[in-house]
């Protein structure tokens, strides 16, 4: 039960604007064995801790999160809603898929008044005089098959608040879509919650986009398989360079400022990592466990050695950087450094004072790998999310973002989303799949 410390007593209802007594549009069933599509009835809950219980507990609270899906009552009458949506943050495959399928499903519900607000929050302030984009079923036809998004993004801008929503206001947008991560959603949170103070009845919605997987209560985010998939390319690249000469070393940085997902997964996939270095887990240079006598044992048994490292990791390392970690950047997100480059320059300055011949190739994907199209599978996910964000804003759920769980699609409240970030267990079977896939220590300290 660890793994769920501290959230016995968490709120996972979802907030609503008012009842729902509007007949819907769709036409689905209500009865099983009918050969039509279901609503999701009202009170169905997903088991959050289900898997985690073990008879070792001496009690049992099941955490329900609310099932997401159409409903056969809504709030919203249709025909007077005018939706937004926003892509705010780093770029991720699948944002054009959010985008279309977000406009699809409420083409569907009969809304005909669907804007994108171009670059951001940054495009919701009168400072910049952006203008807005309108969408529509032929305007985001094909874009699923680009990378980026065709509304652009920037970062920041999230806490001018008041700004934002006096936009929301003046153009009367009653559904809020906000496709972004941590600092996005915590953004929309804030948004919701001044219109709430204002009497507004605006459903703000989240769909949750963040490339590193590291939002609670959320099993994978949109575009993570994407970005493995390409990374996987990257690993083979430098595998096949370290083992075409002596002493080889390929050192591949991906994304993870916080959460080392990508290297972890991407080194489980393609099976040619022999090192994996993650935010989560403390290394050291030096040492008979430390990474240059790991590197030393892996050339020793294979003639090469192909190292993995999630941008953040080794923060503790680069004492040279120490200025940055009191700044932010624009989205709220501590500053680091390059853990990448300090690696390279370590491990050359290693060989170099021993006298050792060596050939190391650093390689970098971080921005091929956000600017690709989202593969099928990305794809679906994405379309499955936009769908539920849909329903549930036209049930008039509000502060809350759409989510897998468990195989199952579910509402979960922005507030606990964000509480705290997702991360690698040390002692899971993921991280001990990864030291079993690689071989390397299982401390390297």
């Amino acid at each position: 039960m660890a793994a769920i410390q501290g959230l016995e007593n968490s709120d996972f209802r979802i907030q609503k604007l008012g009842e729902c007594s509007i007949d819907t549009p769709l036409s689905y069933s209500e009865r099983n064995d009918d050969k039509v599509a279901n609503f999701t009835k009202s009170g169905t809950r997903v088991v959050l801790n289900g898997r985690l219980y073990s008879h070792e507990t001496e009690s049992f609270k099941p955490l329900l999160l609310e099932a997401a899906g159409p409903r056969n009552k809504i709030y919203f009458d249709p025909s007077k809603v005018k939706a937004g949506i926003v892509t705010c943050g780093g770029l991720c495959p699948g944002l054009n898929n959010v985008i279309k399928g977000l406009v699809h499903s409420l083409s569907r519900y009969g809304v005909q008044n669907i804007i994108g607000f171009q670059h951001g929050f940054m495009g919701m302030l009168p400072d910049f005089s952006i203008p807005f984009m309108e969408l529509n079923r032929s305007a985001v036809s094909g874009i699923h098959r680009e990378g980026g998004t065709i509304l652009g993004t920037s970062r920041g801008f999230g806490e001018r608040t008041e700004d934002i929503v006096d936009t929301l206001e003046k153009m009367n947008i009653n559904m809020f879509f906000t496709i972004g991560g941590d600092g996005t959603q915590k953004g929309a949170l804030r948004i919701s919650e001044e219109c709430q103070r204002r009497g507004l009845k605006i459903a703000v919605v989240g769909i949750p986009k963040t490339i590193d997987n590291d939002l609670s209560f959320v099993r994978k985010s949109f575009g993570f398989e994407t970005a493995v998939d390409k990374a996987v390319e990257s690993v083979y690249s430098a595998s096949v360079e370290a083992k075409s000469v002596v002493n080889g070393i390929g050192l591949v940085k991906l994304m993870g400022r916080e959460s080392g997902f990508i290297a972890a997964h991407t080194a489980l996939a393609s099976s040619e990592a022999d090192i994996v270095l993650v935010p989560e887990v403390p290394f050291s240079l030096e040492g008979k466990r430390g990474l240059f006598a790991t590197i030393d044992a892996c050339l020793a048994e294979l003639g090469r050695a192909v190292i993995v490292v999630a941008e953040g990791a080794g923060q503790d390392l680069l004492r040279h950087f120490e200025e940055r970690y009191r700044e932010v950047d624009a989205s709220g997100n501590k500053k680091i450094g390059d853990v990448g480059i300090y690696l390279r320059d370590q491990i050359i300055d290693h060989f170099r004072s021993l006298n050792r011949p060596m050939t190391m190739k650093y390689i970098d994907p971080s921005y091929i790998i956000r600017s690709q199209a989202a593969n099928p599978n990305d794809s679906l996910y994405c379309s499955r999310l936009a769908s539920n964000a849909v329903h549930a804003a036209m049930s008039g759920k509000t502060s809350m973002l759409t989510g897998l769980v468990h195989n199952y699609y579910v509402n979960i409240p922005i507030e606990m989303a964000v509480a705290k970030r997702n991360s690698i267990n040390p002692d899971s079977s993921l991280w001990r799949g990864v030291l079993e896939s690689t071989g390397q220590p299982p401390r390297m300290v």
